[in-house]
């Protein structure tokens, strides 16, 4: 079997970059190791640069009807309510910035979302197909399955989480930090005798208790169980155990909890691998970055990473556009990860609130080498940066965004001439773009910002192809 990119592992990021090359008419293959999609709630937050993601993507509706916002936290204490806790710092809806707070949505339900339109967009996943080996030369890549039979392609992307196969087959090692000695509980349940109106918190009632977290998961009728144990005993994933701890530790009876659908246990961690390309294959995901998930960023930084790589891969195979834009991944989302990872570690340490960093619409690419900014005095928005949504001349800007292409910007300034492929949007000056001509790259970052179009042209050959 031959396909232009192999993906191992249908998780949100290789379900995420399998749409962004579907679109794009490149043939891409997903694999999965597991006969089905993933089962639990595990990541569930979808954070606001998420979203508009998502609006491209076409999937931005489903996510909306599928999930909610997040319900204010709720103190319990000896069976009785003792205060809101905000969860959340507020944010403010915003022309430019039209999603403001982050979205629940569990994440086997954002993962079916993200199938379907794949689906939709007539590509395939192929389930139990456990990788065994991996080889590689100057014109692709060999993939073989434990079942039998292999995969020929040009490119491939381990997005095969944590314990990526194709990670440790390519002796790519990761390097990072324990963020919390203790082990977590996480587990889907039914429950009853808890409101869904708030996410439960209860404090450790004493020496060696954890904390306990219960939150209503939105668009079903489950909840999700947080448990931490700090007092070395073992984690019961069974439903005696989850009753163990749920009684144990707040006012609720064993009895209260009637179902467990899926549990899971884990030691929160950082990990970051030490480069995130070999040859032909790429790292994305938790594959090449591995979070707590406080504050909701690793797999909103997973999906962000298909994203970048989809349309450089798109444009490679289908454009014309040089190897060497390849090269740019690495360069962009290596840092950003690091990044990213230092802010999970600091929320679940208590050390920063989930507000302004947590959403991700400030992450940008100003150092990156297909930044360029020609402005001699650029305004607050420089090249590099995500472009901002708003209405130039009766057009909004994620309107005129959305698709694998690019888009000028022409604002109170005169437009060259371009390729038909890049869209271009005139008017006058919009802030916070200011005066001037923005190109604005398939993932929604500016990378050409200029007074005159003195230049773009040869930006546009270089990375814009």
């Amino acid at each position: 079997m031959h396909t232009d990119v192999l993906i191992v592992g249908a998780g949100p990021t290789g379900l995420a970059l399998g749409i962004d090359l579907a679109r794009r008419g490149v043939d891409a293959l997903v694999v999965e190791r597991d006969e089905s999609l993933f089962p639990g709630s595990r990541g569930k937050g979808i954070q606001p640069r998420t979203m508009e993601v998502f609006d491209d993507l076409g999937v931005l509706d489903a996510i909306r009807a599928a999930g909610g916002g997040y319900p204010v936290g709720m103190l319990w204490q000896d069976g009785k309510r003792t205060g809101e806790h905000q969860m959340f710092d507020p944010a403010e809806v915003t022309e430019d910035s039209p999603y403001d707070e982050p979205w629940m949505v569990p994440q086997w339900r954002t993962q079916e979302i993200l199938f379907a339109r794949l689906e939709e967009l007539g590509g395939k996943v192929l389930f139990g197909r456990e990788v065994v080996g991996l080889t590689q030369d100057t014109d692709g890549v060999t993939v073989a399955f434990a079942a039998g039979g292999s995969v020929r392609a040009r490119y491939a992307v381990a997005a095969d989480g944590g314990r990526s196969v194709v990670r440790r087959t390519l002796g790519i090692a990761m390097t990072g930090e324990t963020v919390d000695p203790n082990p977590t509980l996480v587990a889907d349940v039914r429950i009853t005798g808890l409101d869904r109106d708030n996410w439960h918190l209860f404090p450790p009632r004493g020496e060696g208790d954890g904390f306990l977290a219960i939150c209503p998961l939105a668009g079903t009728a489950d909840f999700q169980v947080a448990a931490q144990f700090t007092d070395g005993s073992s984690v019961d994933i069974s439903l005696e155990g989850v009753r163990k701890v749920v009684a144990a530790r707040s006012h609720l009876a064993p009895e209260d909890v009637t179902e467990v659908r899926w549990a899971s246990n884990f030691r929160p961690r950082a990990a970051l691998a030490d480069r995130f390309r070999d040859g032909r294959v790429f790292l994305a995901g938790d594959a090449a970055h591995i979070h707590s998930p406080a504050g909701g960023q690793g797999l909103n930084t997973s999906v962000q990473d298909a994203y970048n790589l989809g349309w450089k891969l798109g444009a490679v195979l289908r454009d014309g556009a040089a190897e060497a834009l390849l090269e740019t991944y690495e360069e962009e989302r290596r840092p950003i990860a690091a990044g990213m990872l230092g802010l999970s570690t600091s929320v679940h340490r208590g050390e920063v609130r989930r507000g302004g960093a947590t959403r991700q619409l400030g992450i940008g690419y100003r150092e990156s080498s297909l930044t360029t900014e020609t402005r001699e005095a650029p305004g607050p928005l420089h090249a590099g940066d995500r472009a901002p949504d708003g209405t130039v001349d009766g057009v909004r800007l994620f309107d005129a965004f959305r698709g694998p292409h690019w888009t000028l910007l022409a604002l109170g300034a005169e437009a060259p001439e371009l390729p038909e492929s890049i869209g271009v949007v005139r008017g006058a000056a919009q802030e916070p773009y200011g005066t001037g001509l923005f190109l604005v790259r398939p993932d929604g970052y500016v990378g050409w910002a200029g007074a005159t179009g003195d230049g773009l042209r040869e930006y546009v050959e270089r990375a814009a192809r």
